[in-house]
């Protein structure tokens, strides 16, 4: 099965066809495609490409299915006798999307 690896708010993920996936928030609405143009490889088995850093014309298309916001995380600082407590919440805004087509 092929696979491509593409780079994406800071991170990389591995997808192939069919994927599902969390990725930083895209301005895009939903039920519209994205289109990922950083892949730094793509292909199946012994005929995988590898970009330097990135393959050149290469693309990965997927349709977004969701906009949403990760579970809250909560950051505690403390600091012992001194009576020093604080608390801070955050909410990742993220997007889901499903690979449609991988272009090499």
């Amino acid at each position: 099965m092929a696979y491509a690896i593409i780079k994406t708010g800071g991170k990389q993920y591995q997808v192939s066809v069919g994927d599902k996936l969390d990725v930083e928030k895209l301005e895009v609405a939903e039920g519209e495609s994205a289109t990922f143009d950083q892949v730094l490889a793509a292909g199946e088995g012994a005929d995988i490409k590898i970009g330097a850093p990135i393959l050149a014309g290469a693309s990965v298309v997927a349709t977004v299915v969701k906009q949403f916001k990760a579970p809250k995380v909560t950051a505690f600082k403390f600091k012992k006798r001194k009576g020093y407590h604080k608390t801070k919440g955050h909410r990742q805004p993220l997007t889901r999307v499903e690979v449609t087509a991988i272009n090499a």
